[in-house]
């Protein structure tokens, strides 16, 4: 009999969140340990992650530095048994991710590589181990950090807007997978927000929103449950619209934008 997926509150166990060491992760990090929260910090850079534990302290949670990195399959794993030894987790916010570009005479490169292996392999080698255990326990929530531009393809995003759209594919997989279990599978898609890897953007970002209300957001929609959490609203709405459009329609639009 399938189960009704549940939402995870903070006496329901610990909270998981990767790519922790700055931008949404960080931000996120915090806010669930605001709410609460116990929660486990996870990126490969040590001393970011000690420092986002101290400032931890005091609030309603806390945060705990839980290093490692998303593309060493095995050392997750690893990783997630420590941590259910410790937990149990009852969230896993899976956003680790970044933009590696490669030169145009190089595309599909060392860049490319990297960008898919941290973006989708990265996402698919926490959620198997998290997975795994909510679904023997019956009850559980993974949420997957897209993007909107993963929505289709624009430019400037020839590495990762292709990735962030298989880690929406992805995230409606596992939702088939995992919801007859009794977890909840949510992806978190945001537009433009002003982080480290937005900072060195050189094109127009509309609807540029801070990391702090960003990650409010991605918080609320944990809490609130639905499969898609999406902000800013009218920005998701113009992607989806001129992501509707025919095709020469849609060019003539970027072109009109000066985006090529």
């Amino acid at each position: 009999m399938t189960q009704a997926p549940f939402r995870a509150r903070p006496h329901d166990g610990a909270a998981w969140v990767t790519g922790a060491s700055a931008g949404l992760g960080r931000g996120a990090a915090l806010e669930l340990a605001r709410r609460g929260f116990h929660v486990f910090a996870t990126a490969r850079r040590v001393e970011a992650l000690d420092a986002l534990a101290r400032q931890s302290e005091g609030l309603a949670g806390r945060i705990v530095a839980a290093p490692g990195d998303v593309t060493d399959r095995e050392g997750v794993a690893a990783l997630y048994r420590d941590l259910e030894a410790r937990g149990p987790v009852a969230l896993a916010l899976l956003n680790a991710g970044g933009a590696w570009r490669d030169p145009p005479e190089e595309f599909g490169g060392a860049g490319f590589q990297r960008t898919f292996a941290v973006n989708v392999q990265g996402v698919a080698n926490c959620a198997r181990p998290a997975l795994t255990a909510m679904r023997a326990r019956g009850r559980g929530q993974i949420a997957v950090v897209g993007s909107l531009i993963g929505y289709g393809g624009v430019p400037n995003a020839y590495a990762y807007g292709p990735s962030k759209a298989a880690v929406i594919s992805l995230a409606v997989g596992l939702k088939f997978l995992a919801e007859r279990d009794g977890v909840r599978v949510q992806v978190v898609n945001p537009g433009y927000v002003r982080t480290e890897l937005t900072a060195g953007n050189r094109y127009p970002m509309p609807f540029l929103m801070d990391c702090d209300e960003a990650c409010r957001r991605i918080c609320d929609g944990l809490a609130r449950g639905g499969f898609e959490i999406r902000f800013p609203r009218r920005f998701a709405l113009l992607v989806r619209l001129v992501q509707s459009l025919p095709y020469p329609l849609f060019f003539a639009a970027f072109r009109a934008l000066g985006l090529r």
